[in-house]
């Protein structure tokens, strides 16, 4: 049997896409500071100097949009005019309006335990053994690569020339069994300034292989070097001499961001969750509020999907919950362990022992998960799931409501609060 390859990739927090998702969930959490049972679903796009924010809103709370907009904008880093999309002097249109009766009469209940899913659908999360954070192999080092090449444009000291814009692409070539054996192929394209222009003693074209160079020379011997020292011991020892590296393979990438290609809410859902390992239903998450099981189930099933495989229980669990709207109860749900369950139980067994274990309703998941609180803006870059759980305080500011500043945790669904349970559970 022979090798084989299988590749993620990820975008930065520039990314056009990513603009409009950080900027949907930063509406969101303003939302959701000021008035916790906010229902929203808050669309953005993002184009050369435009924002345009269209989506359904149920809340007491107002929130002033523009400034929260402009506010993430420029906190990404566009904030420049030579962008061509600036934070302080872009358009912001926009067209929320108020959350049609028909679909809250469906979630909304006299009985809070009673919450009816936001919407139909299938939901997955998805878990395996090979990174600490129990995420696949290929992504886990796209999304690194990434959150490394954003610290390094803000700290401006090292590669200077770095704009807001990147996208990160991770190859790994598995050994018939499954294992990691090598790290294959890493493609890094990243926006930059024009920071050699072309004079009397070079043409356009020399200018810009020269520009080509110094960034290919900087990502091999500054951008890989700190993530490589940051990595586990084991997965250091996958990178050795025959590493293809392909940097901005295009050539010059000066136009980016919105300005180079228009953003959407909800474009970038493989990059959010699982690099096309893990199966996906389908719906974004970015600017839903925990009624969108969408959204809240799919952490739910991380969550379970996590736990399962640090208690032991399989080497990797995909977890598929599904519901309808108005519906409680989910109508399913499965966990699939792909032939690596560790445990005398057929996955069908394994399933309803999983049932057994987790309240699954809309609103014992936000119970279960602090979803109805303002934590959702560090989520929409570099990945939902595969983060690190961590308690912060959150200040928010606004001209029409007092300001407040809230304790909350962030990723509570990447906690491994569950694997004694399972343990007693199925014997472990």
């Amino acid at each position: 049997m022979n090798n084989y390859l299988f590749t993620s990739e990820s975008v930065s927090e520039g990314h056009p896409d990513k603009v409009a998702d950080q900027i949907s969930d930063a509406i969101l959490d303003e939302f959701l500071a000021h008035d916790p049972q906010s229902k929203v679903a808050c669309e953005t796009l993002v184009t050369t100097g435009q924002v345009v924010v269209a989506g359904e809103v149920k809340s007491n709370a107002y929130i002033d949009l523009m400034d929260v907009t402009r506010r993430v904008i420029n906190e990404i880093g566009y904030n420049r005019s030579e962008l061509k999309f600036d934070g302080n002097a872009c358009g912001v249109f926009s067209a929320l309006h108020e959350q049609s009766v028909d679909i809250n009469r469906g979630v909304e209940r006299a009985i809070e335990e009673e919450q009816g899913a936001g919407d139909q659908g299938m939901m997955f999360g998805y878990a395996c053994n090979e990174t600490p954070n129990y995420m696949p192999l290929p992504l886990d080092l796209s999304h690194m690569l990434l959150r490394e090449l954003s610290a390094i444009r803000r700290e401006s000291i090292d590669m200077t020339y770095l704009r807001p814009d990147a996208k990160s692409q991770v190859t790994v070539e598995y050994s018939p069994e499954g294992k990691p054996v090598r790290i294959h192929t890493i493609v890094i394209s990243t926006q930059h300034d024009e920071f050699i222009p072309a004079d009397n003693a070079a043409s356009q074209d020399e200018a810009d292989m020269m520009m080509l160079e110094k960034i290919r020379d900087d990502v091999k011997t500054i951008l890989l070097p700190r993530v490589v020292s940051k990595l586990p011991e084991s997965v250091q020892q996958l990178f050795d001499d025959k590493l293809i590296l392909h940097v901005n393979p295009t050539g010059k990438f000066v136009i980016g961001g919105p300005h180079g290609d228009t953003g959407l809410t909800g474009r970038k859902i493989i990059v959010d969750t699982y690099g096309g390992r893990g199966a996906h239903g389908g719906g974004a998450f970015s600017g839903k509020d925990p009624s969108k099981v969408d959204r809240s189930a799919a952490y739910a099933a991380r969550h379970i999907a996590k736990n399962l495989v640090a208690a032991g229980v399989a080497d990797e669990a995909l977890v598929q919950v599904a519901y309808a709207i108005g519906v409680a109860e989910p109508v399913s749900l499965y966990v699939n362990t792909r032939n690596t369950a560790k445990v005398n139980m057929s996955d069908a067994e394994i399933s309803q022992r999983v049932k057994e274990l987790f309240d699954m309703r809309p609103n014992a998941i936000e119970k279960r998960l602090k979803l109805r609180n303002p934590i959702y803006q560090e989520t929409a870059a570099f990945g939902h799931v595969g983060r690190e759980p961590m308690t912060v305080k959150k200040t928010f500011t606004s001209k029409y409501e007092p300001e407040k500043t809230l304790e909350v945790e962030l990723f509570t669904w990447e906690k491994l609060d569950k694997t004694e349970d399972i343990k007693r559970a199925f014997g472990l």
